[in-house]
This record gives structure tokens, C-alpha cells and sequence, in this order.
């Protein structure tokens, strides 16, 4: 009798935590694919919202800036564009005007703001910043002791053999993102580390270790001190960025090139040495290693550069004897797209580089200030370094 009631006390329990729980949760809509990639290239965006007046697709690269999307019965909106162009691609959703998420989609560009999705469009054969059957290295997320008392953060990739070869060490290339851009980007949007699998595997770059430092320490002080972040600089070339630069630079001279050294298997020379970073990370590359040449001998600029005043106010040692310069430096490579918004100011900044005599490489690639740039400029750079 005792063994019947408890068991019939037990099914009811179980019966009400079910019920409870099947009340507890919001009703769901149908299963979304979002995006989805067609075998001819085109790709169609799906979004959820039945009780929306107007969703649109934002992303310029799929054609209007803001492409109109239609509702279906259910209530889902959808667009096919296309074909597009293997690489990827930020996109996002206006709905009634407020910018979101692709929320069918785990891939997100990582930034310091919002936060668009990322669609991999996939290349006929497989693109060189694409996951491909070779030997992998290993990306680490890192915590340093960084300027100021804060806690810094980078990531750090180690070429496919490097937990092996116990006792070889491995030349360092920096890499600096760009303005609102984090210590992920390289990494997620980039792909640095499967660009160099690639080039590795192919024989065409050396195995190196990559750090990817994030560019904006002040915004990670004022964070880390409950202070309201500080808004972004109104000229590149003026006082505040100038300022902000020569923070960054001490934080990577004297913290993080320090902390990488002392837990990576680093060679601890100038020649092991190079930086590369786009757009504020290109002019933080140029400032900190024009202003440390004893600590960079490789210097990659993407989609960035230095006015003339500020090369004749503060980095007089780099031109005066290009001599010197040209010796010292392995290489100095200046890359921009037709269609950036800074193609004028670098032009000017490699016609300052020729009058003064001083040996750089260049590229002048079609397009704008993007991310699929920037992976092309990575692509050529590393098979030039430690060469």
C-alpha cells in the first residue's frame, strides 16, 4: 500500500516538473537556415519575424546596401543574391530599423561594437584561407600583464609541429587589427592561422609563431576601471591618435613582446622580428617600428600609412640615412585597394618613401578597406618574412 502511493506521489511529481516545464518555454517558430550557400554560388538570408513591417539585408557586397527581403506565410523574410564571389562576407538585418544579428547563424565578426554575422562563401577550389587537409597548428588565448595594471589578452598561433619540436625555436610575427576591431579578428575573420597551415604545408612560408594582440589598450584600462570608453579619434594623424599609438607600442614593447618570449619557444632577435597590422593597425605598425628599429627588422603595412609631417616631426631616423634604413630592414611593405577611402594618404606616404630613397614593396590591389583584402595582403606578406 506505502509502495503504491509513493509510486503514484512520484508520477504525479514527475508529471507536473514535465507540464511546468513544457510552460516554461517560449513557443518555437520553424527551423531557420540561415545562410544558405547554393551550388551556384547565390545565397539566400532567412530571418524570423512575423509581426515585422520590413526586414532588409545589410552588407553593400550583395548589392544595395540595404536590400529589401519578403515575408512568407509564416512569417519568415528571405533574399537570394548572387552569385557571389568566394570569400567571406559581414552581413546583418535591419528590422523596422534596428540592426541584428543573423540569429541562425553561430559565426560573428568580432568587434568592439555591434557585432555583424559571417558568411563563407566557398571557391570552386578550396581558397588558401580555407580549412583544407594539411597539418594544423594550435590558436591559444592568452591573459598578460599589461600596461597600466590592466589585464591584456592576445591570441597566439603555433605552426603544425611546434608542441614536437620540443627545442626548436620559431621566428614572431605581430599582427594588429584594425579601429573597433579585437584580438579575434585576424583569427575569425582573417583566418591567419589557416592561411599560414596553407603556405606552410605548400612550402611556402616558414613555420612562425603569430601574435595577434588586441590594438586598443585604452578602452581595455577604462573597461577594467568602470570608466565609460573612450569614443574614437577623429583624425588619424592627429594628437589623440598619436597619443593612443604610443600607448599601444609600450604595451607590445614592453609587455607583450616580454610575456611571448618568456612562454614561447620566440627567437629573440630583431631579424625573428616582424609586425604587420590594417588600418590603425597599420599605423600603429609603422609608429612602434619605426620608433624601435632595434626591434623589428619585417614591417607589413595594410591599408594604412604616415603623413609627411608627422614622418618629418617623428621618425627622421628612418629617411635621413635610407642607407642605413635599407639595410636594417628585411623588408617594408606598403599594401592599398583602389577603392579604400586611405588610398590617396598612402599613396602619398610610398611617394614620400621613393623621394627619400628608402626600399619598401607594394601592392595595389582593386577594391576597398575590407577584410577580404586584407586576407590577400596577409597571403603575400608571410611568404616574404624570415625568408
Amino acid at each position: 500500500m506505502y509502495k503504491t502511493r509513493s509510486r503514484r506521489l512520484l508520477l504525479i511529481s514527475l508529471m507536473l516538473c514535465i507540464y511546468s516545464f513544457g510552460i516554461s518555454q517560449p513557443p518555437r517558430g520553424p527551423f531557420i537556415i540561415s545562410p544558405q550557400i547554393h551550388t551556384d554560388k547565390k545565397v539566400t538570408f532567412r530571418y524570423l519575424a512575423p509581426s515585422a513591417k520590413q526586414v532588409l539585408l545589410g552588407g553593400s557586397q550583395f548589392g544595395a546596401a540595404q536590400l529589401p527581403m519578403m515575408k512568407d506565410s509564416v512569417g519568415i523574410w528571405s533574399v537570394t543574391v548572387g552569385p557571389v564571389k568566394a570569400d567571406i562576407y559581414p552581413y546583418s538585418f535591419t528590422v523596422d530599423g534596428v540592426t541584428v544579428m543573423d540569429p541562425a547563424n553561430v559565426d560573428y565578426f568580432p568587434n568592439e561594437r555591434f557585432k555583424a554575422s559571417l558568411v563563407d562563401v566557398p571557391g570552386d577550389t578550396v581558397l588558401i584561407h580555407s580549412m583544407r587537409d594539411v597539418p594544423h597548428g594550435t590558436v591559444t588565448y592568452e591573459y598578460y600583464p599589461s600596461v597600466e595594471g590592466s589585464t591584456g589578452s592576445l591570441f597566439v598561433y603555433t605552426p603544425p609541429g611546434y608542441d614536437k619540436a620540443t627545442t626548436k625555436k620559431y621566428p614572431v610575427f605581430y599582427l594588429i587589427s584594425g579601429t573597433t576591431d579585437t584580438e579575434e579578428t585576424f583569427f575569425k575573420v582573417g583566418h591567419a592561422n589557416l592561411i599560414l597551415d596553407n603556405l606552410i604545408a605548400e612550402g611556402k612560408a616558414i613555420p612562425m609563431i603569430v601574435v595577434m594582440p588586441y590594438g586598443n589598450p585604452m578602452a581595455r584600462i577604462a573597461e577594467q576601471t568602470g570608466r565609460a570608453k573612450p569614443s574614437d579619434v577623429v583624425s588619424r594623424d592627429g594628437e589623440d591618435a598619436i597619443k593612443r599609438a604610443k600607448l599601444f607600442e609600450t604595451d607590445l614593447i614592453t609587455k607583450v613582446i616580454p610575456y611571448v618570449e618568456m612562454n614561447y619557444r620566440a627567437i629573440k632577435n630583431r631579424e625573428s622580428r616582424a609586425i604587420g597590422g590594417f588600418s590603425r593597425g597599420g599605423g600603429q605598425t609603422l609608429r612602434t617600428s619605426f620608433g624601435n628599429m632595434d626591434k623589428f627588422a619585417w614591417i607589413c603595412c595594410y591599408s594604412s600609412y604616415l603623413s609627411t609631417p608627422e614622418m618629418e616631426s617623428s621618425f627622421k631616423n628612418v629617411y635621413e640615412n635610407s642607407e642605413r634604413t635599407n639595410k636594417e630592414l628585411k623588408l617594408l611593405w606598403v599594401s592599398v585597394g583602389t577603392e579604400d577611402f586611405l588610398y590617396k594618404p598612402t599613396l602619398e606616404f610610398i611617394d614620400f618613401l621613393k623621394s627619400k630613397n628608402v626600399n619598401h614593396k607594394t601592392l595595389i590591389s582593386s577594391g576597398g578597406h575590407t577584410w577580404m583584402n586584407v586576407k590577400n595582403y596577409v597571403t603575400q606578406t608571410v611568404q616574404l618574412l624570415f625568408q
